[in-house]
């Protein structure tokens, strides 16, 4: 608790305790419930809330030592998983809200019900984006307008505001898949990684080309950032939402290392 700033490693916590990386994990399990890593992110982003109050966002992100703004970031993303049962029903019984707001990166359609976001992408027209939208919940009541939560993702977009409360994500995909998106997460603003590296990161490394397609079924535009992920070869390949706007966030992203006061806005 008195050191978390340093964000240590599982390797260095167990040795400050004399015992094996292995053995420290599964004690530390039995006796507070979550991973070493989980209780740290718990600590960080308690205190994150506090000193976010007083201080800016990028003061705040070093303070923590971590290493962007875009780690912050990525803790404040709580990915939950919709039953299959409620996916099959085309979301009978859900009311969905939607709504259109500009990014930098072109405009967003937002849709979210009572425990989530469901969905955020980029799109060129409202109208077939909420085409596209309804094939995957043709049973869901449709309407538009704004939530708490839709203020928290403009406030990010528009300002690079950091939620107090993590935003929840609220989307149906196999297991495959939300190990697949899990670990896009976990990818710091302004770092890249091949479909290999996803795929050794979630222990399957022959798996690369079912990691691009987990990846091209992402339904959640940069916050799950799937636009950190290129070829092996250093080609930044393909984006469901336009290869050219991909090479726009990339570009954005490895500006903000250099001049850290740029916003999204």
């Amino acid at each position: 608790m008195e050191h978390f700033e340093e964000q240590p490693n599982l390797d260095v916590l167990a040795e400050r305790v004399s015992l094996s990386p292995f053995h420290f994990q599964k004690v530390f399990r039995t006796w507070a419930g979550v991973s070493p890593k989980e209780f740290l992110q718990f600590v960080t982003v308690t205190h994150a809330k506090q000193l976010l109050k007083e201080s800016n966002l990028l003061d705040t992100t070093y303070s923590l030592g971590l290493s962007s703004t875009g780690r912050l970031h990525d803790l404040f993303v709580k990915l939950e998983a919709m039953t299959p049962g409620e996916f099959k029903r085309g979301g009978e019984g859900l009311i969905l809200q939607y709504e259109v707001f500009p990014s930098s990166f072109g405009d967003i359609l937002l849709v979210s019900s009572e425990r989530g976001i469901q969905s955020l992408q980029f799109i060129d027209t409202l109208e077939q984006g909420i085409k596209d939208s309804k094939k995957e919940f043709p049973n869901a009541i449709w309407k538009e307008g704004e939530s708490k939560e839709h203020q928290k993702l403009k406030d990010y977009f528009q300002k690079f505001i950091i939620p107090e409360t993590p935003i929840p994500l609220y989307l149906y995909g196999t297991e495959f898949q939300f190990k697949v998106w899990k670990s896009l997460l976990k990818i710091p603003m302004g770092s890249l990684f091949t479909y290999g590296d996803i795929a050794a990161t979630i222990g399957q490394p022959s798996a690369q080309r079912a990691v691009g397609t987990a990846i091209g079924k992402n339904p959640i535009a940069y916050l799950i950032p799937c636009h950190r992920v290129i070829q092996t070869s250093g080609l930044f390949g393909g984006y469901r939402w336009d290869p050219n706007r991909k090479r726009m966030i990339i570009a954005w992203e490895q500006s903000k290392l250099v001049s850290p006061n740029n916003d999204l806005s």
